[in-house]
């Protein structure tokens, strides 16, 4: 079985910054591309940023140069440093990543999700 859990999600003042983390566990022989997702209420689930298996990044407009992927391969593990948050960034943040299991099949994986809230 292989389980994403998402952590550092809270809440925070507007400017604030945070930093989550999602780990991967389980019956893994490799992960491909990871991502971080949000959905705000009321609003569909949209990509934040995605980062490949060698390192390549994308990101939304919306967070360009203030939000940061990376990834931790050795410990299977993605971050999301998300810098000068606004109120209007207050969603669930879901971690996503296609994983190859030992079944030697890929699929994609989703988080439970964590809060992000951004309120004074």
């Amino acid at each position: 079985q292989v389980q994403l859990v998402e952590s550092g999600g809270g809440l925070v003042q507007p400017g604030g910054s945070l930093r989550l983390s999602c780990a991967a566990s389980g019956s893994i022989v490799s992960i491909y591309a990871m991502s971080w997702y949000r959905q705000a209420p009321g609003k569909q689930r949209e990509l934040v940023t995605a980062i490949t298996r060698v390192g390549s990044t994308n990101y939304a407009d919306s967070v360009k140069g203030r939000f940061t992927i990376s990834r931790d391969s050795a410990k299977n593990t993605v971050y999301l440093q998300m810098n000068s948050l606004k109120p209007e960034k207050t969603a669930v943040y879901y971690c996503y990543a296609d994983i190859q299991s030992a079944s030697l099949r890929i699929f994609g994986y989703w988080g439970k999700g964590t809060q992000v809230t951004v309120s004074s």
